[in-house]
């Protein structure tokens, strides 16, 4: 049988800058799970077209929110040639009726525990139209074939999850609020069998479970590689696990700021409250020499039209390595998303724009026309030439990542700030 796996991209006129692409991991664990009787093809749209009259015997597409209704799309088109198509990830795990609009069948939740009985059923004749296993078992060893992307991109990838849960992700709607990893043994694996030497691990929070954390980085640490990943900020209290991050060759961490906000902080209860915290936090974790990637998201209750330049001006203070600029957005099956259901405040249903990066509800302290714009001049004036140049001393240990994370960051910057201009009165 062959298996086409794809990818798509959200807009087919817009692909992601090159330096901020990041692969799929899920369909590296699918091809992993394929018996090997079976031919497995995986196109990520976002690097190479799709070719709709492939040959192919059962097409899976995994996607999320904003590239839904792209993955609908080439599910009515391959479904046309006769195609199976199963559909899966974020979106349809969230609401699997809608999916099974566009799709044959829909996998919910994690693929390991079903793709292989699904794989049996659709061989038989039998195929079912959902296939879900809450807790699937993660300690049998995925073999992942990273040949075809790891001379594209600059980070191969090491699967590990720890769910973390808050009123605005869904993340652990898709996966439980329980904290399950993959054993520590087969992250190793995985790191030796890859031969590469850099890596970024899709942890939502590596160091969520402080025991698993410090047993990981003890085993990677002879390893030598490089690696980034996503952590909470509160980890700068623990100086033994800071030293263990910086050692097992951490050089950049993704961190959920959110708000620089100290109304906000409170509200979403950080660990580090208020401006003073935050900067004693960055600094700790500056100090050893990892890179600080933060993500902020503008359009709470509480931000004015002051919250843009505030959080600018703390951001450069703090040389803060980089940053995402991303506006709230209200995904289906977050509490967010039920709260602005019921206030009447969604002004589209349209998924393609539930992207982080298009205003969808309606502010409470400013118009949808003014958080937009506050974002693009947010990010575009930290992205400045001199604001590249004023946070370079602070990032000098690891001056190459920051040099090409920036750069790549300016690109999309320039980019958007032009379209919101093209939408001024």
């Amino acid at each position: 049988m062959k298996i086409l796996l794809i990818s798509p991209v959200k807009d087919l006129k817009s692909r992601t800058t090159k330096e901020l692409l990041m692969p799929q991991m899920a369909l590296y664990i699918l091809k992993g799970l394929t018996p090997r009787k079976h031919e497995v093809k995986i196109v990520e749209e976002e690097l190479e077209d799709i070719n709709l009259d492939e040959d192919c015997d059962l097409v899976g597409i995994s996607c999320m929110t904003s590239n839904a209704p792209r993955a609908y799309e080439l599910s009515t088109e391959f479904r046309k040639r006769n195609k199976t198509v199963v559909l899966g990830g974020v979106h349809p795990t969230l609401l699997p009726d809608e999916a099974l609009q566009y799709a044959d069948s829909v996998v919910v939740g994690e693929s390991e525990g079903v793709w292989e009985e699904l794989l049996n059923d659709y061989e038989k004749g039998i195929l079912r139209k959902k296939y879900h296993l809450s807790e699937p078992d993660l300690n049998r060893h995925i073999t992942k074939d990273f040949g075809k992307v790891l001379h594209k991109i600059p980070f191969g990838l090491v699967p590990i999850l720890t769910p973390y849960n808050c009123e605005f992700c869904c993340v652990s709607n898709l996966y439980g609020k329980k904290i399950r990893h993959i054993p520590v043994e087969n992250v190793v694996r995985d790191i030796i069998e890859s031969k590469a030497k850099n890596f970024m691990f899709l942890d939502d929070n590596i160091i969520g479970h402080t025991r698993y954390a410090k047993e990981l980085f003890e085993a990677i640490k002879p390893l030598k590689i490089n690696w980034v990943g996503q952590a909470s900020i509160s980890f700068a209290k623990d100086s033994e696990l800071m030293q263990l991050v910086a050692d097992s060759g951490c050089r950049g961490l993704f961190f959920g700021v959110e708000s620089v906000s100290d109304v906000q902080q409170q509200k979403m209860q950080k660990t580090f409250k208020g401006h003073n915290g935050l900067e004693i936090a960055l600094k700790k974790i500056k100090k050893k020499k990892i890179l600080i990637h933060a993500s902020v998201i503008f359009g709470f209750d509480y931000d004015t039209s002051a919250v843009f330049k505030d959080t600018v001006k703390f951001l450069i203070k703090n040389k803060v390595s980089s940053v995402s600029f991303n506006i709230l957005t209200p995904y289906p099956g977050t509490e967010t998303y039920t709260n602005f259901c019921k206030q009447g405040r969604l002004i589209t249903d349209d998924w393609k724009y539930y992207d982080h990066n298009t205003v969808v509800f309606k502010p409470l302290n400013m118009s949808p026309f003014d958080l937009q714009k506050g974002k693009a001049w947010a990010k575009n004036k930290f992205y400045k030439p001199l604001s590249v140049l004023r946070r370079l001393i602070g990032n000098m240990p690891n001056i190459f990542i920051f040099l090409a994370l920036n750069y790549g960051f300016m690109k999309t910057a320039k980019a958007e700030m032009k379209r919101v201009r093209r939408q001024l009165p």
